[in-house]
């Protein structure tokens, strides 16, 4: 199985920018926080890029969320619960 195809790859992506709608931030902003490109931001929400452990916890903390919360979520939507 592709690891950008799996449901826990996808999870991510989802819960991401859920997590950062919900944070109400654009996808600029959170670059901006990350002081990423916000091409970055865009290809992980469209599932093009895959996030290591320190990138997701980075990713959530600049959204404000507690990264292990953010996590659960993930875990929640990739058994599709």
């Amino acid at each position: 199985m592709k690891a950008l195809r799996s449901p826990a790859a996808k999870a991510v992506s989802t819960v991401i920018a859920a997590a950062r709608r919900q944070a109400g931030l654009t996808q600029r902003d959170l670059a901006t926080r990350l002081e990423r490109p916000h091409s970055v931001v865009g290809m992980i929400e469209s599932n093009q890029r895959q996030v290591n452990v320190p990138e997701f916890i980075a990713i959530a903390e600049a959204i404000g969320a507690d990264p292990a919360e953010l996590f659960k979520r993930v875990l929640r939507e990739s058994r599709g619960r």
